[in-house]
């Protein structure tokens, strides 16, 4: 089975408790690092994998992802109250968030406090180190093909831009683990009918706001009916 592994570095206990989580799911799966690195091809290394679990820095998202994949068995569905993946990644979250957070930030930004490009700007910012910090590649790869341009993503991080549209402000937003993406999209038309009243691409914004109150409202339809058919019976 290899040799035993260096104790789990805790000097930062979100980053520890995402090693702890990437360990168990190697001892249950009863693999060493250089079976994983093999089945990986090499992509990542048994040396990333082994950083990854170790506790002294906060991987990225990819070698997590990879390292979740490389130990998945059919036991860790059946036995697992969570879906592995995604508490990889709110654990992953954590760790980012707790090494690259400004002090002040303390919560989720709150879309409703939005009023202008300024602040709509701020608050995407704030989202995107709430929810860890990716990386413009990793944003990308996770946008899927021209959805959300590393060179596009870089600058709204930056705030020299706002997303070029509310289909891209949701993708960025859906990556950076919003929720309430109605408001978030009231924010954004809310700050360009404040600031920008009579931008051409305002225009986009009101229509995409349209149509997710109006989908809201069928869903909400759609439960109420379902209730009521439950209430009857």
């Amino acid at each position: 089975m290899g040799r035993p592994e260096k104790p789990v570095d805790r000097s930062v206990p979100a980053r520890a408790e995402l090693a702890d989580f990437l360990r168990a799911l190697k001892a249950d799966a009863g693999l060493t690092y250089e079976r994983m690195a093999t089945a990986s091809g090499g992509a990542p290394s048994k040396a990333t994998l082994e950083r990854a679990a170790s506790g002294r820095s906060v991987p990225a998202w990819d070698t997590v992802a990879a390292y979740v994949s490389l130990t998945m068995t059919p036991n860790t569905r059946l036995m697992s109250p969570w879906d592995p993946m995604r508490r990889a990644r709110v654990l992953w979250i954590c760790a980012r968030r707790a090494t690259r957070a400004p002090y002040y930030l303390h919560k989720a930004p709150d879309p409703q406090m939005v009023w202008g490009v300024a602040d709509f700007s701020r608050a995407l910012r704030d989202q995107h180190v709430w929810a860890g910090c990716p990386t413009p590649g990793e944003m990308e790869r996770m946008a899927g093909p021209g959805m959300l341009p590393s060179s596009t993503t870089r600058r709204i991080i930056q705030g020299q831009i706002l997303p070029v549209d509310p289909a891209q402000a949701i993708a960025f937003l859906t990556i950076c683990d919003a929720r309430e993406m109605v408001l978030w999209i009231e924010a954004g038309l809310r700050a360009l009918m404040n600031d920008r009243p009579h931008d051409v691409g305002t225009y986009a914004w009101v229509k995409a706001h349209k149509r997710m109150l109006a989908e809201q409202a069928e869903s909400d339809d759609t439960a109420f009916a379902d209730a009521t058919v439950l209430n009857a019976a």
